[in-house]
């Protein structure tokens, strides 16, 4: 099959495809309001509809919360499995919204024209150029390329409560050689990127309790110890001067960078003065040994993000309190295993503790790092089509965040997940305004079109 008919389709479809994308972002598909229901069935049925006019065998099945959609078609080459979410996030504050966020348009600005909407960028968009792809296939060579399944979710923005439990009820359906995973960006705007690293995430809230009741500092200040004091002294111990986590056995399965990927990586041009001065800072504050970007995509952290103990209101308070705790966040890497750093931190925790102190221990998630096999010849193919239809070598990248389903094709159904997205910094997803630039909907389309061509013929 010949690819450039295809990327010819593509660029004389552009107008109908953009009204097809237009009537899925009209759908208000927020799947953490019930009062929204319908409209995520709504959702479901119209990708459904959408596939079945491409001859994809494909329905809208239902689950204990917003239904899945799952499609099929056969094709000469390898099977793929393609994911994308159709659920978006709530829209509020409405206010601040330059148009209504389900009424979406087509703008001109300063850098070119936009489509303006909710679910535009996350993930509606980004689906929508997949399926194109797969439309300007079949309209030219009247097939795919490959085997596809496709897999639509309505929770990704509630929490998957359903997915884990629909992956195990049909692992065998939905089993593939590759997933293919569009909902994440370009790396600062311009270059294409194929996400091959996901840190995990492990959460642990820690309360330490002294006296049986809040006590007067005058009257016990010095005798009574303060449970915010020995808080504090063990958050500072933390990390060492370098900026190394001190727990024990924490870099236990951390790999080094290796050299190809720093090269790429390295050759990015990553600005950390800009990165960080975006936001009122200046110096990386992590290991001192690694390039902020390397902290950011390959390095595991760990945080504090609150701390709660005695009087925080107005005006003061001379209370010595009886708790304080905070909650912390570790991103992991590589071979890290959240259970056994659980175990390590709070072992850590306790030998710190004085007399008359004790803690409590609360878990909040413990998921591992996600790093994909580069060596499978499809993720070169595909790096090697991004660059030529983008202008800018493509790179392996990683991703500071945690994306679950990705782990979730792994360990539940062992495949293996290439994420590519054609996303842009500026996008606001999550928040009003949020927009999708033409240029990467209509490239995107034209790179999910090469990709698909790379895999079936590599």
């Amino acid at each position: 099959m010949s690819l450039d008919p295809v990327l010819d389709r593509i660029d004389a479809d552009l107008d109908a495809a953009l009204d097809r994308l237009l009537a899925l972002l009209r759908i208000p598909s927020i799947s953490t309001d019930p009062a929204y229901k319908d409209a995520c069935q709504t959702a479901a049925e119209w990708l459904a509809d959408d596939l079945k006019s491409l001859g994809i065998d494909a329905a809208v099945r239902p689950t204990t919360g917003h239904p899945m959609v799952v499609g099929h078609i056969d094709g000469p080459g390898p099977h793929v499995l393609f994911y994308g979410h159709y659920d978006v996030q709530p829209v509020d504050p409405l206010d601040l919204w330059d148009r209504d966020p389900f009424d979406p348009a087509i703008e001109d600005t300063p850098d070119g024209k936009v489509i303006r909407a909710r679910g535009s960028s996350d993930d509606k968009g980004q689906l929508m150029t997949f399926v194109e792809a797969c439309r300007a296939w079949k309209a030219v060579h009247g097939s795919l390329p490959c085997k596809i399944t496709f897999f639509f979710e309505g929770e990704e923005e509630s929490g998957s409560p359903s997915l884990i439990p629909f992956l195990e009820e049909n692992a065998e359906e939905l089993k593939a050689d590759l997933v293919l995973i569009c909902d994440t960006g370009l790396f600062e705007s311009r270059v294409p990127a194929i996400v091959t690293r996901l840190r995990g995430l492990l959460g642990e809230e820690i309360t330490l309790t002294g006296p049986n009741k809040d006590l007067h500092s005058g009257m016990f200040g010095g005798a009574a110890m303060n449970p915010i004091r020995v808080l504090s002294s063990i958050l500072a111990n933390l990390h060492g001067p370098d900026g190394t986590i001190q727990v024990p056995h924490f870099y236990d399965g951390v790999p080094e960078l290796e050299p190809p990927i720093k090269a790429q990586w390295d050759a990015l041009g990553f600005d950390h003065a800009r990165f960080l001065g975006d936001v009122g800072l200046s110096d990386p504050a992590g290991e001192s040994q690694h390039t902020a970007l390397e902290m950011i995509w390959s390095r595991p952290t760990a945080e504090i993000n609150g701390i709660i103990g005695g009087y925080t209101g107005d005006g003061f308070k001379t209370v010595l309190p009886s708790q304080a705790s905070a909650k912390i966040s570790f991103r992991l890497v590589g071979q890290q295993d959240p259970h056994e750093i659980r175990k390590h931190f709070r072992a850590w925790v306790e030998a710190q503790l004085p007399p008359d102190v004790s803690v409590r221990f609360d878990e909040h998630g413990a998921s591992p790092a996600g790093q994909m096999e580069t060596d499978h010849p499809a993720f070169e193919a595909a790096r090697a089509v991004l660059s030529a239809e983008w202008g800018e070598e493509a790179a392996f990248t990683g991703c500071g965040g945690s994306i679950p389903i990705a782990g979730y094709f792994k360990t539940i159904l062992g495949m293996e997940s290439m994420l590519v997205g054609w996303g842009k910094d500026d996008d606001q997803i999550h928040s009003p305004n949020e927009k999708y630039d033409l240029e990467s909907f209509h490239k995107g389309t034209r790179s999910w079109a090469r990709i698909l061509d790379a895999i079936a013929t590599r």
